[in-house]
């Protein structure tokens, strides 16, 4: 965890964008804001605070928006966490670059590191600081290289890491680096983002600093990053997380196959793999299969049944010799026994499905 003993980083804020409504995760954030959710036992913002602290950074502000007040009744002034977080709410949608500039009465430093709360990350947030002090840049974006870039924004740069182009989504990227959602700026280019409406840094204000010619610059690493956003993705950056796949300062203890809150019941003849992790209060019946299973507090998974790579609300119910697979089940649904959920099934908050009430096998 944050320590005093971190040097710290006077002369630069951090901002987190946590306003998005989490559509691509519904139903779970129906109830609960997406950076919010629990992830490896915690809620998903606190791995990137845990990180944000460790880099010796202590002034937080939150760009909040849907179900603000949320955020400020966990993390309250940050000080369990050794922070100061302080909080600014949207009331309409701003965009990245509108929501940036919305926070701009909080921010103290002359240089504001600016994360998207969604993005699950690995990089040395001091490096990405160096490559901006380094450079002399007016922005600084940390860019990752993936194997498919054809569904993010590309970012090519020169020779001395200076960014030459900012390009959408694009069937033929000519680099393999990608915005990676956390950026340095100069407080001063802030100051220049139009208030009070909608604004895009990816289609407006990157292209525009580039069109200027500011010195836009780009820290490149194959440091561990995830986009959080779709079920697939949360249920393995989860999983990563207890694996110790993907760090976070935020846990402790060694990492494994599982992670079961110590208020959790697991009886004898359980199996957990995959990285699954079971929350408090839950309870995982005799011979069930968890692979790669978010379970979250107070869910009930019955005997026999096998949860692969899906997402159990809270206070859930599983029914005995149920299979949910690649499925994602609502605050206080319950599923049936026998019930076979597959391939991107939803159950809504609530929901009761009978026993053997959806199949995709043939026999009963």
């Amino acid at each position: 965890m944050v320590n005093d003993q971190v040097a710290s980083e006077p002369n630069v804020d951090a901002v987190v964008l946590v306003g998005g409504k989490g559509t691509r995760l519904r139903p779970l954030t129906l109830s609960a804001p997406k950076p919010m959710l629990p992830t490896a036992g915690l809620p998903f913002l606190q791995h990137l605070l845990a990180r944000i602290g460790a880099a010796g950074i202590k002034h937080v502000v939150l760009g909040t928006s849907f179900k603000a007040e949320v955020f400020e009744e966990y993390f309250g002034d940050g000080s369990s966490m050794g922070l100061e977080i302080e909080y600014v709410t949207e009331t309409e949608p701003l965009g990245t670059g509108g929501g940036i500039r919305n926070v701009l009465p909080k921010l103290r430093a002359d240089n504001v590191i600016v994360f998207n709360g969604d993005v699950l990350g690995g990089t040395d947030l001091r490096a990405v600081l160096d490559t901006h002090r380094t450079t002399e840049a007016d922005v600084t974006m940390h860019l990752v290289r993936v194997g498919d870039p054809r569904a993010f924004g590309c970012v090519p740069t020169d020779e001395d890491g200076r960014v030459t182009d900012f390009l959408e989504k694009t069937q033929d990227p000519p680099t393999d680096q990608i915005n990676a959602g956390c950026y340095v700026f100069k407080r001063e280019i802030i100051e220049k983002i139009p208030a009070g409406r909608p604004v895009s840094v990816e289609r407006e204000v990157f292209p525009g600093l580039l069109a200027e010619g500011r010195r836009v610059f780009g820290h490149v690493d194959a440091a561990y990053w995830r986009d959080m956003g779709t079920p697939e993705d949360f249920v393995r950056g989860s999983a990563d997380l207890v694996r110790g796949i993907a760090p976070s300062p935020a846990l402790d203890g060694p990492r494994g196959e599982s992670l079961v809150h110590p208020g959790a019941g697991i009886a004898p003849g359980a199996l957990l793999i995959g990285g699954t992790v079971v929350g408090r209060g839950a309870e995982i019946g005799a011979g069930a299969r968890l692979d790669g299973a978010v379970v979250f507090d107070g869910a009930v998974i019955e005997a026999g049944a096998t949860v692969e790579r899906s997402i159990v609300g809270f206070g859930a119910r599983i029914g005995p010799r149920a299979l949910v697979r690649d499925a994602v089940i609502g605050d206080g649904a319950d599923v049936g026994a026998r019930c076979e959920l597959l391939r991107g099934a939803r159950v809504w908050p609530g929901v009761a499905l009978p026993d053997g009430g959806v199949r995709f096998s043939t026999d009963v």
